[in-house]
C-alpha cells in the first residue's frame, strides 16, 4: 500500500506541475485586461521624429519622462522605432539604423543627429519595465523614404537604392501613372511602398521578425495601408487585381478610376467598387502574415494595429479594420461590395489602438468627428473581435475660440475610456509642450476612483 500511496502521489504531483507549466506558458501576459478586476489600460505614444532631441542621446530623459509617465496613471507607452523614412531604431540586419530625424528648433527646420551607441528601443524596455510599463514597439509599415520639404533633402531606402524603385507606389495622377519617387509634390514627401508587392511584405516580415526577439509586450503596425486612394496602380498591382476578378481590364486604369481621382466619384467607373474590396483583401491578407510571423518568434506579443477612427473613409487607404461579422455592405453601400466584409481584420489582432481625433470641442458625442462618437462607433464595427483604446490628439487638433484646453484634455479620458477597452493619447512631445500631465492625471485618477 506505502509503494502505492507513493506512486498516487508522484503521479498527482506530476499532473500538478504540468497543469501549472502549460497555465504560465499558454497564457500570453497581455491578457491580463480581460479579468473584470483590473482597471482598462491607458497608452501614450511616442513618435521617433518629434521626440528625437530629447531621447535619441540620453537614456536619462527617457529616464524622466517615463516616471512622468507612470506618475500619471499611464500603463503602457507605445515606441515608435520606424519613423517616415524607414530606417529603424532597433538591432536588425535588414534595414539601416536612424542616424538623424527631421526637426524643428525654433524657427529652424533641421536635422537632428544621434551620436549615442546604445539600443534605442532597448533602453525603453529596460526603464519602462523597470518603472512597471508595458512597452510596445511600433513602426511605419509600408513606407520608404522621405523627401523634406523646405529642401532639407532625403532619407530613406527608396533614396539610397535604386534598385528598389520597384517596390515603391505608382500613382494614379491626372498626368498619368508615375511612380512617385518621381514626384517632387510635398503632398506625397513621404514615400510609400507598394503593399501588394511581394518583395516588400517579405522585407516587412523579416524586419517584424528581428522585432519581435525584443522583450517587447507588444508590437503595433502604423500606416499598414495605401496612401491614399490614387495608389497603387503598377502592372503588378494590375496582374493580382486581374487575377483577383478572374478578367482582364481593357481601359487601365479608367475603368477603375479615372487618372487624378482622390475621393469617391458620383459616378463609378466598372471595376471600382470591386478594386476597393481588392485592396482591402490586400491589407488582410498582409496582417495575416504579420501576426504569424510575430507569434511565430514570441506568442506572447501582443499584435496590433493603430487606425484612424473615420471608418467611413478609411476605405480610400485600402483598410477594413472592422470584425468580418460586421457588414459594411449595410452602411456603406455607396463603395462597398457585398464581400467587403469578408476582409475587416479585428479578428486577426491582439489589441487596437484607435485615433479618435476630433477637435478639442467635440469630446463627447454619438458620432464620427467625435472622440466619444469615434469609440462608440468602433465598439460596434468590432463585434467584439479584439479589445480596443480610443483617444485624442492633443497637439495638432482644432481649438475654436473660446475652449477651455485643460478641462478638454481632462474630459478625453472620461469621453474615450468608457466607450472603450481602453485609454490611448497622442503624442508624449504634446503632452510634455503644453504640460497635460496634471490634466490627463486628473482624467485618469477620476477613471480609477470610479472603478472602486
Amino acid at each position: 500500500m506505502d509503494g502505492i500511496y507513493k506512486i498516487a502521489l508522484i503521479v498527482l504531483g506530476s499532473i500538478f506541475l504540468l497543469t501549472a507549466c502549460k497555465d504560465d506558458n499558454s497564457v500570453p501576459s497581455w491578457q491580463w485586461e480581460d479579468s473584470s478586476t483590473e482597471a482598462k489600460p491607458r497608452y501614450i505614444w511616442i513618435d521617433a521624429a518629434a521626440n528625437f532631441p530629447d531621447y535619441a542621446n540620453s537614456r536619462d530623459n527617457i529616464t524622466r519622462d517615463l516616471t512622468k509617465v507612470k506618475d500619471t496613471g499611464f500603463t503602457d507607452i507605445v515606441v515608435d522605432v520606424r519613423p517616415s523614412m524607414g530606417d529603424v531604431l532597433f538591432q536588425t540586419s535588414v534595414a539601416d539604423q536612424v542616424k538623424k530625424l527631421d526637426v524643428w528648433e525654433g524657427s529652424t527646420y533641421t536635422y537632428y543627429e544621434r551620436t549615442a551607441t546604445w539600443d534605442y528601443l532597448q533602453a525603453f524596455i529596460d526603464i519602462g519595465h523597470e518603472l512597471g510599463l508595458k512597452v510596445h514597439a511600433a513602426i511605419n509599415t509600408f513606407i520608404g523614404g522621405n523627401k523634406y520639404p523646405y529642401g532639407l533633402g532625403e532619407q530613406g531606402m527608396l533614396f539610397r537604392d535604386a534598385s528598389k524603385k520597384e517596390w515603391a507606389t505608382t500613382l494614379n495622377l491626372e498626368s498619368g501613372l508615375v511612380n512617385v519617387m518621381d514626384v517632387t509634390d510635398d503632398a506625397y514627401g513621404t514615400k510609400f511602398l507598394n503593399a501588394a508587392n511581394e518583395d516588400v511584405q517579405n522585407y516587412i516580415l523579416a524586419l517584424l521578425s528581428d522585432l519581435a526577439k525584443y522583450d517587447v509586450d507588444g508590437i503595433f503596425l502604423d500606416r499598414c495601408r495605401y496612401d491614399d486612394l490614387t495608389s497603387d496602380f503598377s502592372n503588378e498591382t494590375k496582374k493580382q487585381f486581374e487575377q483577383y476578378i478572374g478578367e482582364s481590364i481593357t481601359h487601365f486604369p479608367d475603368d477603375i478610376m479615372l487618372p487624378g481621382t482622390n475621393s469617391l466619384p458620383d459616378s463609378k467607373p466598372k471595376y471600382l467598387k470591386k478594386w476597393l474590396e481588392f485592396r482591402a483583401k490586400t491589407i488582410h491578407d498582409f496582417i495575416v502574415k504579420a501576426h504569424d510571423k510575430v507569434k511565430s518568434i514570441n506568442k506572447n506579443i501582443q499584435f496590433g494595429v493603430y487606425v484612424g477612427g473615420w471608418y467611413s473613409t478609411y476605405y480610400e487607404s485600402g483598410v477594413n479594420w472592422a470584425s468580418p461579422k460586421y457588414n459594411t455592405f449595410v452602411e456603406y453601400s455607396e463603395w462597398a461590395t457585398a464581400d467587403y466584409k469578408t476582409f475587416g481584420y479585428a479578428d486577426h489582432l491582439d489589441f487596437l489602438l484607435l485615433g479618435a481625433y476630433a477637435s478639442a470641442d467635440k469630446v463627447y458625442g454619438n458620432t464620427e468627428w467625435t472622440m466619444q462618437g469615434f469609440c462608440k462607433q468602433a465598439k460596434d464595427k468590432l463585434q467584439g473581435d479584439v479589445k480596443f483604446a480610443g483617444g485624442p490628439d492633443v497637439g495638432n487638433w482644432s481649438v475654436p475660440v473660446g475652449i477651455n484646453l485643460n478641462t478638454a484634455v481632462t474630459n478625453t479620458v472620461d469621453a474615450c475610456i468608457n466607450s472603450s477597452d481602453g485609454y490611448f493619447v497622442f503624442d508624449i512631445v504634446h503632452v510634455k509642450k503644453y504640460n497635460y500631465w496634471d490634466e490627463l492625471k486628473s482624467g485618469i485618477d477620476a477613471y480609477l476612483k470610479s472603478q472602486k
